[in-house]
């Protein structure tokens, strides 16, 4: 148990301390800003990568995304953005672009629109090219906590919500404990259970005794989303991916954010035998309903 956790331990703390090398990987397209890319370059990328490509451009000048949203989700897990410190003003970024990136910016918009409609049958995605090896989420860290504590774990905000281990999930605050944020009164952690799986879930924060050294908030897009290929619901995606229930094809459910690991996870909320049940399932399972496409309303900004 001892060397799982701190296995566990090192490789959240490699989130921490990534090397400008690692960081160098983390950009779909990383001379978009220093040169004019061909046709051919951008359109080894697939549609969805595409979208991730042409945001990541005005990341670059800390573009603020809309909180929750897939775009913002994905590029605060990245060591090398910084959000404008003016959030209401989104396009403060946009006199900060080079025309070699105005050009690519023009590009990706042309090869994008050229792939609509194909899926992402046509190209490659970033989700494989991503895989660095992590073996827990980002977005969570290390929480210390007063030992002796045993709290109740449940898969969502609420105590009638849907429980794992048969109902009796629980965590000792006597092991290493880590938190993404706040929900309410509610904090989603993660942590290792006896078997040597890993749990996400949420503790009731009025529970811990001597409180908890986190003030970050949770912020999720809670869009519909529609099962679109039989997948696995789980709140283990850190591990051995334990299942909670198989979600069938047409399974409404409500979609809340993205997390990475070695692959891309969506969080989604759904109903398991009458419970309100949180959990991942692999992006690219899901049909997501938006509102304005998170695209559109940078590239018609300027």
């Amino acid at each position: 148990m001892k060397k799982a956790l701190l296995g566990l331990a090192a490789a959240l703390l490699a989130l921490l301390m990534m090397t400008p090398a690692l960081a160098d990987r983390m950009y779909v397209l990383p001379e978009s800003d220093t040169r004019k890319l061909t046709w051919e370059e951008i359109d080894y990328w697939d549609y969805e990568s595409l979208g991730y490509a042409f945001n990541e451009i005005f990341a670059r000048h800390g573009y603020n995304f809309e909180p929750g949203q897939d775009y913002d989700n994905y590029f605060r897990a990245m060591p090398w953005y910084t959000p404008n410190a003016d959030p209401r003003n989104q396009v403060a970024c946009y006199p900060k672009l080079s025309s070699v990136e105005w050009y690519n910016v023009d590009l990706i918009k042309q090869v994008r629109a050229a792939k609509k409609g194909k899926g992402n049958d046509y190209g490659h995605s970033i989700w494989d090219s991503f895989s660095t090896g992590f073996d827990t989420l980002q977005g969570f860290e290390y929480v210390r906590l007063r030992t002796g504590q045993k709290l109740n774990v449940y898969s969502a905000p609420d105590s009638t919500s849907w429980r794992g281990a048969n109902g009796k999930a629980m965590v000792s605050t006597n092991g290493a404990i880590y938190a993404a944020g706040w929900e309410g009164d509610w904090l989603l952690i993660m942590y290792e259970t006896n078997n040597g799986s890993v749990r996400v879930g949420y503790i009731n924060g009025n529970k811990v005794r001597g409180g908890v050294p986190l003030d970050t908030s949770l912020h999720f897009a809670s869009n519909p989303a529609t099962v679109r290929q039989q997948c696995v619901l789980t709140d283990d995606p850190a591990g051995v991916a334990a299942s909670i229930a198989v979600l069938s094809p047409g399974t409404q459910v409500t979609y809340l954010t993205r997390f990475y690991n070695r692959s891309a996870w969506d969080y989604v909320e759904a109903v398991v035998n009458g419970k309100v049940a949180r959990g991942f399932v692999p992006a690219g399972s899901l049909d997501i309903t938006y509102g304005a496409d998170p695209l559109e309303s940078i590239s018609n900004g300027y």
